[in-house]
């Protein structure tokens, strides 16, 4: 973790699903709610939407990561998004910042994911965020996509508790 500009979340989670079935977690509706969010509205296609929809009684604009959008996708490789702070840090929400998640296959049935959150500012809202993600993607985000293929997919009504994915973050990040 650097300042401005090098700043980076940066993690990684290996569990045994295939390369396939990972792939249409992270990019179809149905598979990023077994896993990200409870509601999802994915286009699959540069500039289309990958919007993330967490608190739905919310009013709009308020739910998520609404107006988020592929930056660049290589099938079953990787996928880049942009992404926005949460609606408590409303100095910064409007700010993109970008995400990574490349897919690597580890055997038949057994795959690598790792992320960067990257296009951080500094100072204020932007440490607030940085932090609030931080603790987002490495101790909750990815080993809940661990815990889905593991366990089975996210009950929204009541999901495991980060004491509960504790067991599942065997991945490390820097």
């Amino acid at each position: 973790m650097g300042t401005g500009f090098d700043r980076a979340i940066v993690g990684e989670i290996a569990f045994q699903a295939s390369l396939e079935d990972v792939w249409q977690a992270w990019t179809t509706e149905a598979g990023v709610c077994t896993f990200f969010a409870p509601r999802a509205h994915i286009d699959l296609y540069p500039g289309g939407a990958y919007e993330m929809f967490f608190d739905l009684d919310e009013q709009p604009g308020r739910q998520g990561g609404e107006g988020m959008h592929f930056l660049a996708i290589q099938p079953k490789q990787m996928l880049s998004f942009t992404w926005n702070a949460p609606p408590e840090l409303p100095t910064v929400r409007g700010e993109m910042t970008h995400v990574m998640v490349r897919l690597y296959p580890l055997a038949e049935k057994s795959t690598k994911v790792t992320l960067r959150h990257d296009g951080w500012g500094s100072g204020g809202e932007w440490d607030l965020a940085f932090a609030y993600f931080e603790r987002a993607w490495l101790q909750i985000v990815l080993p809940r996509l661990k815990y889905r293929f593991v366990v089975g997919p996210i009950d929204w009504g009541s999901p495991p508790t980060a004491q509960e994915l504790a067991k599942y973050l065997d991945s490390t990040h820097t």
